[in-house]
């Protein structure tokens, strides 16, 4: 199908932008590790959780709706709607926000302040310039804008805290100042100017994209507030050192939602495109099964590889996070499977389902959490988690039945069975034992994913010819 294979087209030309630069980014961790205390890092991390938290609320995700009215774009005229509203919009709803957030964090004595706003203003202009690039269907410049802010942030990163030794406010300025300034430059190169103005804005669009979008905050609040309810009860109860450890062990899990997220950019699109063709169900179905494959297979070749090189990474301080790693990478697994079911709501423009399930989910993980933190400390973040995101996956996958069946993968039971063994033999942190669980992982990965690796091979053949 010719959609199926856009789909992997513009998922490799995303990830090329972004994988080079998540790596060196992931490998830099033994510099945070070694150069901030645990108390600095987890100050950084909840700051970061807050701003994710309050980003949706001040765009109402206009950027999103953006994106998917950008793909249905007739012409030009549709263009400077779109761009108008969702530009002006965000930016007004960003002034009015700064305000209050400015006026709160003075009552409550809040030291960053100002690093909150400049951040969350930074996180605005990297999403309103990411999803014009996609919308637009500039997938290579869009690969460009990720590996440029993400090099520019890495840069500053190194310069501020290894040169100029500033410490935590390193991170915070590395990232809105990186971000900042490549976004301006990306929103220059579509000569966004040219589809934004005041004269622009219809208001029958700007009802019709609040629509869809608004829907859309609450499923994104609830998401978020999943890490932000980790994140106060940790502070409070456990302390910003144990938030900071708590931290570095979700950098790992994160390599699975990096390689999702390249992924996730054109799916969102691809499920849109498909809609009016006859076999989209079984297009859905095949990219859910190869999708499944994929994830299970890097969740635990993850697992299976972090005994060998975890003490390279994280330094002294930091390195209890060992213990909840897999927990964490579970969480993420069914996380990214919850995302794959929003596509396809999303595709529909049935977004209200989102909302619903993210908020039984928080309440969950709230519930779990406050329950066993006093008794099992960080082990009550790390399970809440993943029983909240579980939570999510059975619901959504059980609502999407309304749109299509997505069919059980006959090698599930046998991936929970490798699953569990490399988990085991993790915890040995026996140098044999875990090498044993890393043959395996890489074997059994081999084997799930052959056919598509058997493909990939007779393509790269096939271009050298």
């Amino acid at each position: 199908m010719n959609q199926k294979k856009e789909l992997i087209k513009n998922t490799i030309i995303i990830s090329i932008g972004k994988f080079s630069t998540q790596l060196v980014s992931f490998l830099l961790l033994p510099l945070y590790t070694s150069l901030l205390t645990t108390s600095e890092y987890g100050q950084y991390d909840f700051l970061n959780t807050i701003s994710i938290f309050l980003i949706p609320c001040v765009t109402l995700l206009m950027e999103e709706g953006m994106f998917r009215f950008l793909i249905d774009a007739k012409n030009d005229k549709d263009k400077r709607e779109i761009f108008s509203a969702t530009t002006i919009f965000s930016l007004l709803s960003f002034l009015v926000w700064s305000i209050l957030i400015f006026i709160v964090g003075y009552f409550l004595d809040y030291p960053y302040t100002i690093y909150l706003i400049f951040y969350i203003l930074a996180s605005i202009l990297s999403a309103l310039a990411g999803s014009s690039a996609r919308g637009m269907s500039k997938f290579k410049l869009y690969s460009l804008f990720s590996f440029l802010s993400s090099l520019a942030t890495i840069v500053l990163n190194i310069l501020f805290i290894v040169v100029l030794k500033m410490g935590l406010p390193s991170l915070f300025l590395s990232y809105i100042i990186g971000n900042s300034l490549v976004s301006i430059w990306l929103l220059l190169k579509i000569k966004i100017l040219k589809y934004v103005k005041l004269k622009y804005i219809n208001k029958k669009r700007v009802t019709e994209m609040i629509k869809y979008s608004f829907p859309l905050v609450p499923n994104s609040i609830s998401w978020n507030a999943i890490a932000l309810t980790d994140r106060l009860l940790i502070v409070n109860f456990l302390g910003d050192s144990q938030n900071g450890i708590y931290s570095v062990g979700n950098r790992f899990p994160t390599i699975i939602n990096t390689c999702y997220s390249y992924f996730n950019l054109s799916w969102k699109e691809s499920a849109s495109k498909v809609l009016k063709q006859d076999d989209k169900d079984d297009f859905y179905n095949s990219v859910y099964i190869n999708l499944n494959h994929f994830l299970i297979c890097v969740s635990i070749l993850i697992i299976a590889f972090l005994p060998f090189v975890f003490n390279i990474l994280v330094k002294n301080d930091y390195r209890e996070a060992y213990l909840y790693i897999p927990i964490m990478i579970i969480s993420v697994y069914f996380s990214n499977l919850s995302n794959f079911c929003s596509g396809i709501f999303s595709a529909y423009k049935d977004t209200k389902i989102l909302a619903k399930t993210t908020i039984i989910a928080t309440i969950i993980n709230f519930l779990i959490g406050i329950l066993l933190i006093q008794k099992i400390g960080l082990y009550a973040s790390a399970l809440s988690t993943l029983i909240a995101y579980f939570t999510i996956y059975l619901y959504r996958n059980y609502k999407l039945k309304k749109y299509i069946v997505l069919k059980k993968d006959r090698y599930t039971l046998f991936s929970l069975l490798v699953l569990g063994i490399v988990i085991g033999l993790y915890y040995t942190k026996n140098i044999y034992l875990c090498l044993l669980g890393l043959v395996i992982a890489i074997f059994y990965s081999y084997y799930l994913n052959k056919s598509f690796i058997k493909l990939l091979i007779k393509k790269l053949k096939r271009k050298k010819e």
